[in-house]
Order: C-alpha cells, then structure tokens, then sequence
C-alpha cells in the first residue's frame, strides 16, 4: 500500500456526537438564539474536526507551496517566472502580504519548494524554505501533460509529508501558494470539475487586458482539450493540467485531515489543490474551512462544487499566499471563543427568553 493510500484510509468524516454536544451548548448561550449567526455554525464544525468542545487552534501555521509552470511560455501572465524565485526571497526577509497578516494572526509561515525553477538548496540548508522539489517547474500544458502520473502523486505525498512532519506543532493549517501562471491550470483544474465553460471561469490574473484575457482562455481550453482529464481520477487531472505546487496543497490539505485538524483554504489556487485532495478522498470536505471569496470568478463555482459552506470573508482579495487563510484564522479563534467562554444562560444565572 502507497503512502497515499495509507494516508486516505485515515480521513474519517467529522465527529456526530462533538458536533451535536456543540450544537446543544450554543443553543443556550446566554444570548438571543444564535446571534452571533455563521461564528456559531464554524463552532460545531471545529468540534466535530478536533472530536472536542474545547478544541485547540493556538499553534497556526500558514504553509506556502511554491512551484513555476511550463504554460508561462504561452504569455498568459504579466509577470516573467523569475517573480516567483524572487518572492521567495521577500517571503524569507519577511516583506510579503503573507508575513504581515500572518504576524497579525500570530500564525508562523513556512515556505515549500516544490518545484520552483531556481536552486534554492542554500535556503533550505539554511532552514529558511523546506525542500520538497519535484522538478523544475512543470511542463507546458498547451502542448502536453503538466508531469508525470508519478510526479503528480509525488507532489501529493510531498504535501502529506509537510502536514506530518509540522503536525506536532500545529493545531491548525492554512494554505497558501507562489506561483507565477498558476491561474491558468487552477482555472483548468475548476473547468474540469465543476463542468463550466472555461469563458465563465477565466479571471484577469495578474492584471490581463480584454485581448490577453481571451488568450488565455483559448490557451486553458486548448490545455482541456490535448490533454482530456479524467475528472473521476485527481491524480489525473493533476498530472495533466496541474502544478506541483497544487499537489503540494492537495497533500497538505489529506495531511491534516487524516490527523483531524482543520485546514483553512485560501483562495483561488488552493481551491484547485483542495478540488484534487477532495478526488482523491471527499471526506477531506470536513476538515476544510473556506478562508475567503476570491475575486477570480471561477472561485464561486469551485466553492460550491465542494460544498464546505459559505467563505468567512468576501474582501475583493486576489494576492494569494496564503493571506486569506492567516487573516481568516482570527475568525476561527474568534468561533472558539464563543463555543468555550459565553456562559449559558443557567451559568450565568440570566433568564432565557419565554416558549
């Protein structure tokens, strides 16, 4: 049996008798009938993934997978793919989106090679990435496979590998992700799920005009078309239009699952790792928790195809990272808090309302 399949067969769905003890705790808060509206709804869901009522989310830790892509070739991004070697360097000094918000957070953030077309050994010899690479980058999907079948469950693994190797100091994951073109095979990844016109799921990116725009979409719907996905199999619609770094959250995202900790989903790209971890295994569904809304409109669609509930946020946010995940972590404390400190009505001795 794989690593893969060994992980798998430990993802076991939410826990019914947490969640219903949560659910009866919160409905005698001392406070109007659940007041405090989707917080209270994101309690039960904590309970049942922790198997607790006083579930621990103190040590957070947002993991960044980093990767390049073949399909830049195609000018579908504004940015050169020297960018993503370049923001792993402002990620390790601490000047990024994701170091602010998750100091915010108080969440420590890691960063993970998977497959980022630079040698970064001298960062990871010096414990300030970890190196999980699986190639210098993927291939061009407009013209072929992403990688290989075994690349692809390489990735995978790899992300498993991070969660268990961080677990026995973290209580709660966030994903994130650094890749310059990585929109292009996360929309490619969402069409092929979710059955929706390529036309309806293609953002702007980094910033494309009307006419760069169209480009891209012709050059996702040529990628769906060469390579024909099997949207049954995620190991194959990863290896044919996806990114290691994709595989990387796909991994993190079984990793925590299958050791019930919550995983916080950021936003566009790690919605497309989160859709091949649910192909592999769709128990991962339960220890999922949707950060945020991203602007790139095929986000909406890949939510409701996984079905996890509504995002905690909807801030016009597009950056990625890992920024929607660290700044919605505050939202997960905050839903623990009133599970464990609101006193009930009989512990706080106040009257309840009249049946």
């Amino acid at each position: 049996m794989s690593f893969l399949e060994k992980t798998v067969q430990k993802i076991f769905p939410q826990d019914t008798g947490c969640r219903e003890l949560a659910k009866k705790r919160l409905d005698r808060l001392a406070m109007p009938h659940w007041a405090l509206g989707d917080l209270m709804d994101l309690a039960i869901e904590l309970a049942g993934m922790t198997q607790s009522l006083h579930p621990q989310i103190q040590r957070k830790a947002v993991v960044t997978m980093a990767a390049d892509h073949g399909v830049t070739a195609e000018g579908i991004s504004k940015f050169p793919s020297e960018v993503t070697t370049q923001m792993i360097y402002n990620f390790v000094n601490g000047g990024a989106g994701i170091n602010a918000l998750a100091r915010q957070a108080g969440a420590e953030v890691y960063i993970v090679d998977l497959g980022v077309d630079a040698d970064l050994r001298a960062l990871a010899e010096s414990g300030k990435i970890l190196n999980k690479k699986v190639g210098l980058g993927t291939e061009n999907i407009a013209r072929g496979p992403a990688m290989s079948h075994a690349l692809a469950t390489k990735a995978v693994e790899y992300g498993i590998e991070v969660a268990e190797m961080l677990a026995p100091k973290v209580d709660i994951f966030g994903t994130g992700d650094m890749g310059i073109g990585n929109t292009t095979p996360s929309t490619a990844i969402a069409a092929v799920f979710t059955g929706k016109p390529v036309t309806e799921l293609t953002g702007r990116g980094t910033g494309l005009d009307d006419a760069q725009l169209q480009h891209k979409i012709s050059i996702i719907e040529r990628a769906i078309t060469i390579n024909n996905p099997e949207r049954r199999r995620g190991l194959d619609v990863l290896a044919k239009v996806g990114g290691f770094e994709i595989g990387g959250i796909a991994g993190l995202i079984l990793g925590a699952a299958a050791q019930r900790k919550p995983v916080v989903v950021d936003g566009f790209i790690s919605t497309a790792g989160a859709l091949i971890a649910y192909a592999i295994e769709p128990f991962v569904r339960d220890y999922i928790i949707f950060s945020h809304k991203s602007v790139e409109p095929g986000h909406k669609a890949m939510q409701e195809y996984l079905g996890c509930g509504k995002p905690l946020l909807d801030l016009n946010m597009r950056l990625g990272e890992g920024t929607g995940g660290a700044l919605a972590m505050n939202l997960v404390e905050a839903a623990v808090a009133i599970l464990t400190e609101v006193a009930t009505f009989e512990e706080a001795a106040v009257a309840g309302a009249d049946k």
